[in-house]
């Protein structure tokens, strides 16, 4: 719970545009020094250090302090990161107690890295490379350009997010929070349509396998059977026995290393 801040314990404000955009620019490093016992603390404080000793100028004791206070486990999402610094900064900026900052620092670098994730790993980054995947695969030289935009933008939007977190504080988190899940829910129909496209366009699966009936006849297995029941059906059938698996729980790196020696053996012998 965030203290009353008195005219007494105010400072003049020392942090500026181009403070908050050294913070934006620094938060890149933030997975620098990433250990498993603080995670991204080294970084995090880093990106920090420059406008603390601004602020702490004169008392080089409280600065110790924060310093060491960040130095504390964190783990949230980078992008999202240097909105959670600019409000930390404002908050230091005006007096508040380092402990009270370091108390709500806590209580929302969780969030954060929830709603960053929603947004960029489980939505943004799927959607994007497979879109970019698919043009790249055509030849198509938009793919790789296209990827490499999105993600540049991404980078860019540390920038608005210092300043944001800064000036509006916790307010904006708020909103954003209350934002995330609609753009998340139209982001994973969107995603989920386009890699169906993609699996009908990349999953193949041929039996080569033929039968000689006699009198110089051979039935093809692929052409004149699985074929004639519904074309695509097998690479059908084992997209949704890997879906099944996976909700199953079963290992992701147990099916990919089971995929590649079923693919081995049944091509040695002439099946697949």
């Amino acid at each position: 719970m965030a203290s009353k801040v008195t005219k007494e314990k105010k400072r003049k404000r020392v942090v500026t545009d181009s403070d908050l955009n050294d913070l934006a620019l620094l938060s890149v490093l933030n997975q620098s020094c990433f250990n498993y016992e603080r995670m991204q603390s080294i970084g995090f404080t880093a990106g920090m250090g420059p406008a603390l000793k601004k602020i702490y100028k004169n008392d080089p004791k409280t600065l110790s302090k924060v310093l060491h206070d960040n130095l504390e486990f964190i783990n949230t999402h980078n992008t999202l990161l240097p909105y959670l610094q600019g409000l930390m900064l404002s908050l230091y900026e005006g007096g508040e107690d380092p402990e009270t900052v370091k108390k709500i620092k806590i209580s929302l670098f969780g969030p954060l890295a929830g709603i960053g994730d929603a947004l960029f790993w489980f939505t943004l980054l799927p959607i994007t490379a497979g879109i970019c995947a698919s043009l790249s695969d055509q030849g198509n030289v938009l793919g790789p350009i296209i990827f490499f935009l999105v993600f540049f933008v991404a980078f860019l939007l540390r920038f608005p997010l210092a300043r944001m977190g800064y000036k509006t504080g916790t307010a904006a988190l708020d909103k954003l929070q209350e934002n995330t899940k609609r753009v998340s829910n139209a982001a994973s129909v969107l995603g989920v349509t386009i890699l169906g496209g993609l699996i009908a366009s990349y999953v193949t699966l041929t039996v080569k396998t033929t039968i000689d009936i006699g009198h110089d006849a051979t039935v093809n297995l692929q052409t004149d059977f699985f074929d004639m029941i519904l074309p695509n059906i097998l690479p059908f059938a084992f997209t949704f026995l890997i879906y099944f698996l996976l909700r199953k729980k079963v290992n992701t790196t147990v099916l990919i290393v089971g995929i590649i020696i079923v693919s081995i053996v049944f091509s040695f012998f002439g099946i697949l």
